[in-house]
């Protein structure tokens, strides 16, 4: 029996506030007791969102397949892996999530539940990094998942961790992750008015299906959906295996 839409929808719900509670929480954190070091205050950034994700990845995936992001809902129902129907919920529930885990991050470190940023993040590399990021983020998802499916918790937090420096934006190649964090005048945050250059375009997702759908291996199944199927129970997931934030 399939896991119902509800539960799915709930599990995205939670597992993007847990995501966005983690980082912006560690942000804070690290801020704070970097002493003045943004680097330092963005290497414990990067750690504890790597791990985070890993985490998340693990305990949600099998309920809702740990999308966690917009981009990976669309691009999974793009395959065929979830019902075009289905999309407006994850991704209501994914932003309404993300929003709830900015306020639980605020709120832990005394901060504002909800304040605009005033971190500046504008110019053509931030949307450049965006699509590279997007693209490399849902490349990584079906490449790995389809030769070792049970390693993508992993190689999503690998990866996320890596572009958290080798991209100019940090990374975020997540439309709900973008919007919440407009919402926190910390470490973590956006400028509002920097959003919708930073909110991850079509082309970053477009562009990965194809490499999704092209197979080297032999042994690549003519389905796409089927090569995520038992990864989490032995049977049809609602969608792909994983996503990430």
């Amino acid at each position: 029996m399939s896991t119902t839409l509800g539960r799915r929808v709930t599990a995205e719900a939670l597992g993007t506030a847990l995501l966005l509670a983690v980082v912006v929480g560690s942000g804070i954190m690290g801020e704070r007791l970097a002493g003045g070091n943004v680097a330092l205050a963005l290497l414990a950034n990067t750690l504890a969102t790597g791990a985070g994700l890993v985490a998340l990845i693990l305990t949600f995936g099998p309920i809702s397949g740990a999308h966690l992001n917009p981009a990976v809902t669309v691009a999974d129902a793009a395959l065929g892996g979830l019902r075009w129907p289905e999309v407006p919920a994850y991704v209501a529930a994914q932003v309404i999530g993300a929003f709830l885990g900015v306020a639980v991050g605020n709120a832990m470190f005394g901060e504002p539940l909800f304040s605009a940023s005033e971190h500046v993040r504008s110019g053509r590399g931030q949307f450049l990094s965006e699509f590279v990021a997007t693209f490399g983020l849902l490349s990584v998802i079906w490449g790995v998942a389809r030769r070792r499916a049970t390693a993508v918790p992993f190689a999503v937090g690998a990866y996320i961790t890596a572009a958290y420096w080798f991209t100019a934006s940090t990374s975020f190649a997540n439309p709900a992750v973008t919007m919440a964090r407009a919402a926190t005048n910390t470490f973590a945050g956006i400028r509002p008015a920097d959003v919708p250059a930073l909110v991850p375009r079509r082309g970053g997702g477009d562009g990965a299906v194809p490499v999704a759908r092209a197979c080297p291996s032999r042994r690549c199944p003519r389905n796409p959906r089927s090569s995520f199927r038992p990864l989490w129970r032995g049977r049809a997931s609602p969608g792909v295996v994983n996503g990430t934030w």
